[in-house]
């Protein structure tokens, strides 16, 4: 869910020549209508379950990689699963943020069918919860019916609008008393507590405290030569990839589209961790993070696989909450991780947010606040939409 702005990279002549040259007057460096054209409202005639999926594919996901199967064979109702080949094994290796982003997918869906008058019968799970890898079996299947008693749920009306903003926020306007007491509401559904840094003056200490093993992180992924690659194998980079894709990593900063239309950018070679293109990215996120004015977090006691699809699933109610009262919000799961090289960033954000594991699970820690001022909105990311999805 955390990686668009990815690449910062020095450029030389050749660099510059490129980009003043005929790229420079093209869309290349534009996200292409096509690519978010799913955040348009989906016709009013379309078929109730694909109405329904049209709102829930808009859901935030691990590297947008959107890993959502769904079988509509059943009339009135809706199997789900997973593609085994939009997993994250290198970052994500049980699976446990992948199954965040399907509890995300699941939640809109069913506020999509509560909208539309339909009564949600939810199984999670159905044939057996996946033990330490994820596997084929289905995570969800919803029976819908018609309903005109079920209430609409007043967070639908972000869905459209909610985004993942991955910029630096305003580091004076951090979210006040009432905006955290919004965002827990919203989580307030699911068993898991809530907690926000950043409110009043006495979080000061506990802020710099995860703004630092935040940093600590994310170099450490950058570094890592597994993740890393893993990432840089879903990259999407300038218009005609991202509009071909519409998936993973949006890149359209008219040096790297540059850089990777002239053969100058290799993504199938680790890049050196002292190199100028890791220390960029590494300065660039630096940078946000000093200007964090708060972070959000749940936790869970334990780590089921039902609870974390319900992780997902109060995450993205947060998220929409946010949206609702003007709030910003980034993930910043590099230290909830769980492949070797993090343990110590991950065993530090547990203690320090009174979650020791195993007992406990930090499930979601994202950076919250306001954009500064005469920010311009962020673009939505982009969605393979229905008709590649779901064959609509």
């Amino acid at each position: 869910m955390q990686r668009r702005r990815f690449i910062r990279l020095a450029g030389g002549g050749l660099v510059a020549a490129a980009v003043a040259g005929p790229l420079a007057a093209c869309s290349a460096f534009e996200v292409p209508p096509g690519a978010v054209a799913a955040w348009q409202p989906p016709a009013a005639d379309t078929e109730l379950r694909r109405w329904l999926l049209a709102h829930a594919l808009l859901a935030p996901n691990p590297h947008n990689m959107q890993p959502w199967l769904a079988d509509l064979r059943t009339p009135g109702e809706i199997t789900l699963r997973l593609d085994p080949q939009r997993l994250l094994p290198a970052t994500d290796p049980y699976g446990r943020q992948i199954l965040m982003g399907a509890g995300a997918f699941l939640e809109l869906l069913l506020m999509a069918a509560a909208e539309r008058g339909q009564r949600a019968e939810l199984a999670l799970f159905p044939d057996g919860e996946p033990a330490e890898r994820l596997d084929g079996r289905a995570f969800a299947r919803v029976r819908l019916a018609a309903d005109a008693g079920v209430p609409r749920d007043p967070l639908f009306a972000q869905v459209l609008r909610r985004r993942t903003d991955r910029r630096a926020y305003d580091p004076a306007r951090p979210p006040s008393v009432a905006d955290g007491q919004a965002l827990q509401a919203a989580a307030a559904p699911f068993a898991l507590r809530f907690g926000l840094a950043g409110s009043t003056a006495a979080d000061a200490p506990r802020l710099q405290a995860i703004r630092t093993i935040a940093r600590e992180a994310w170099r450490l992924e950058l570094t890592t030569e597994a993740p890393m690659m893993e990432s840089m194998k879903v990259l999407r980079i300038g218009a005609a990839e991202i509009d071909r894709h519409r998936d993973g990593i949006t890149i359209t900063r008219p040096l790297l589209v540059a850089l990777a239309r002239t053969g100058l950018f290799d993504r199938s070679r680790f890049p050196a961790p002292d190199s100028q293109a890791t220390q960029g990215q590494i300065d660039e996120f630096d940078a946000v993070t000093a200007a964090t004015p708060a972070y959000l977090w749940l936790v869970s006691e334990g780590n089921r696989r039902a609870q974390q699809v319900d992780a997902g699933r109060a995450y993205v109610r947060v998220n929409l909450a946010g949206s609702a009262v003007g709030l910003a919000m980034h993930p910043n799961q590099q230290s909830l991780q769980e492949y070797p090289e993090v343990a110590g960033p991950y065993r530090a954000i547990h203690e320090l947010l009174g979650a020791p594991a195993p007992k406990f699970t930090v499930q979601m820690l994202a950076r919250v606040g306001h954009l500064p001022a005469g920010t311009a909105a962020q673009p939505p990311a982009p969605r393979r939409g229905l008709a590649r999805q779901f064959g609509a």
